[in-house]
């Protein structure tokens, strides 16, 4: 290995929580709210200039949220690992231990909008206008929560030699140990993180134009992140996963985002141009999330 590789690399931090007195705070679950917190705070202005309610937000995030925590982590214990739980030797109270990492974002996506949909219908509220309001937002929290894995050393790639390979403290549980100590990885959280924090840059400049119609933003945001996913899983990550026909379980669901991303986004786009909002008393000018893409 070349010492520019050795210089370079991406260090992976040396603790993963701190004690305040008796209470144990780990940075993935840090991470988890500082994403949270950042989604409500886009979304909550994006929801305002749309000319909502802003309290309705908190409403339908009392649901959501909750819901998407439990699918991301029924997703991981279920799908992703159920072996780290549920095998010989295992404690299946372990599938509790959130702050310990796994957690799946294709669970809390489900999840989280079977939750903002039971709020939307309770409250009479136009699901479609909220999605759209929080697609950017969501991408924004997943490329922050994602630096959850650098601290927990988990979900890394494929060996590398580029300078910014990640490196992984070789006696910890999750450094695959069929390659010598010193082996950098490629960092896919970084990537992940990066490619979200684009995409949310790039949903609100596009939404701000006026150059997607009602729905489509979300969809949008289903089609890309799926994208993303899809190449790490299929070329980068070595991480163990449940297999189907051969391939990762992340393959399949991820394709299956970019495919359901892509019908959605043809289904609402046939819609009329001068439709921006299915709601009557919410269409007019200033008030629909096409003038609304950034905060003000």
């Amino acid at each position: 290995m070349s010492p520019l590789a050795v210089l370079a690399a991406i260090p992976s931090p040396s603790w993963s929580a701190f004690h305040l007195g008796p209470l144990t705070i780990h940075a993935y679950a840090l991470c988890i709210l500082l994403g949270i917190v950042v989604c409500l705070w886009l979304t909550s202005r994006r929801w305002a200039a749309a000319g909502e309610e802003p309290d309705t937000l908190w409403d339908i995030a009392y649901v959501a949220i909750p819901l998407g925590l439990v699918g991301a982590r029924l997703y991981h214990v279920l799908i992703t690992a159920p072996e780290d739980y549920f095998g010989p030797g295992r404690n299946p109270w372990d599938a509790l231990k959130i702050w310990e990492g796994g957690i799946g974002i294709m669970g809390a996506i489900s999840c989280g909008a079977l939750g903002a949909w039971i709020a939307c219908r309770r409250l009479g509220l136009s699901l479609t206008k909220f999605a759209d309001a929080a697609a950017p937002g969501i991408l924004l929290a997943q490329g922050i929560g994602r630096w959850g894995n650098w601290f927990n050393q988990e979900l890394f790639g494929k060996p590398t030699t580029l300078p910014w390979g990640l490196e992984i403290d070789p006696t910890s549980y999750n450094f695959p140990h069929q390659y010598p100590p010193g082996t950098l990885f490629h960092p896919t959280f970084l990537y992940e993180s990066l490619w979200d924090v684009l995409g949310a840059l790039l949903l609100l400049w596009i939404s701000r134009r006026g150059l997607l119609k009602l729905g489509q933003t979300f969809w949008a945001y289903v089609a890309y992140y799926g994208f993303g996913r899809l190449m790490i899983e299929l070329f980068l990550r070595i991480d163990h996963s449940q297999e189907l026909l051969g391939l990762r379980i992340h393959v399949w669901t991820a394709g299956l985002l970019v495919v359901l991303g892509l019908i959605m986004l043809g289904v609402y786009g046939r819609r009329p141009p001068q439709d921006r909002d299915e709601r009557p008393d919410a269409g007019t000018q200033g008030h629909t999330l096409e003038n609304a893409g950034t905060p003000r």
